[in-house]
């Protein structure tokens, strides 16, 4: 079992920055993958971007690709999300999930989630 707690979500202006932070317990973070995804207001839920267990990889939805960056710190059990260059279509809220299997991240099908943060982007 894998807990995950999402947090750093709050309100920002366009062209703002916010970085998300997820910290796990109770396995080996480590042996995951992991991914951000998010689900804006009357829409489904969207991936925005992946690591493999190590770190030496990552992968982006095209929205996001050269405003966001995934990271993970895995001494502290810990995934980030820097986002920059926020836009209001950015706003939704933010998931992090776990995956024993990196190839899959990016379709969502995920062994853990988080409840989730709030990003909202005001323009």
């Amino acid at each position: 079992q894998v807990q995950l707690v999402e947090s750093g979500g709050g309100l920002v202006q366009a062209g703002g920055s916010l970085r998300l932070s997820c910290a796990a317990s109770g396995s080996t973070f480590s042996s995951y993958a992991m991914g951000w995804f998010r689900q804006a207001p009357g829409k489904e839920r969207e991936f925005v971007a992946a690591i493999n267990w190590s770190g030496g990889s990552t992968y982006y939805a095209d929205s996001v690709k050269g405003r966001f960056t995934i990271s993970r710190d895995n001494a502290k059990n810990t995934v980030y999300l820097q986002m920059n260059s926020l836009k209001p279509e950015d706003t939704a809220v933010y998931y992090c999930a776990a995956s024993g299997n990196y190839p899959v991240v990016v379709t969502g099908g995920m062994d853990y989630w988080g409840k989730g943060t709030l990003v909202t982007v005001s323009s």
